[in-house]
């Protein structure tokens, strides 16, 4: 993958929490605020798929603990 020289520099000499800043501002990314700023209508079509995500979900945790 390559990038463009206008990329490159306007990050140089960056680094840490500099180049952290500098490359949300550059894509306006916001801080979140609340739980509710997650929050999206429509992720599952029904309940059962939903219990079904759950039931994944949970049995993943289980498998990573040993």
């Amino acid at each position: 993958m390559t990038t463009s020289n206008a990329e490159q520099s306007s990050h140089d000499g960056l680094d840490g929490p500099a180049l952290r800043d500098a490359l949300f501002a550059e894509k306006g990314v916001q801080p979140i605020r609340s739980v509710d700023d997650l929050a999206c209508e429509g992720i599952f079509e029904s309940d059962d798929e939903l219990h079904e995500f759950q039931a994944w979900v949970a049995a993943e945790r289980k498998a990573n603990l040993a």
